[in-house]
């Protein structure tokens, strides 16, 4: 039996916010969009993988999400590390350094961290 990932989903405060932040900073964008009764959920992805981030936005549900101690993440390889690094540095974004590792974290809107790490 074999599984194959297809998307994580993060649930989100701000929709149109959260939409320019994953385009700004990892070039993700719009797939598809199912607009429910109260909920509205997006699939954004790149052309670099198949997999997909769901952001699901709840209209009654419109303050951040507790992450807890936000001890999850997803992680971006990139083939030019520093000229992210300066992107994410120009955002404001960019939440933990790990220089020992050659890794950083960004954070979302909502809070979520996300690792950079450089092609190796």
């Amino acid at each position: 039996m074999k599984f194959k990932m297809v998307h994580e989903n993060y649930n989100v405060s701000n929709l149109e916010e959260s939409l320019a932040f994953y385009e700004k900073a990892l070039g993700l964008t719009e797939k598809r969009r199912i607009n429910g009764e109260g909920f509205i959920i997006v699939y954004v992805g790149n052309d670099e993988s198949d997999f997909e981030l769901e952001l699901t936005w709840l209209k009654e549900h419109p303050e951040k999400y507790n992450l807890g101690e936000c001890e999850f993440h997803l992680a971006f390889r990139t083939e030019d590390y520093e000229a992210a690094h300066k992107l994410h540095e120009e955002m404001g974004c960019i939440c933990y350094e790990n220089p020992q590792m050659g890794i950083y974290f960004i954070q979302d809107p909502d809070g979520y961290w996300l690792e950079v790490i450089p092609q190796r």
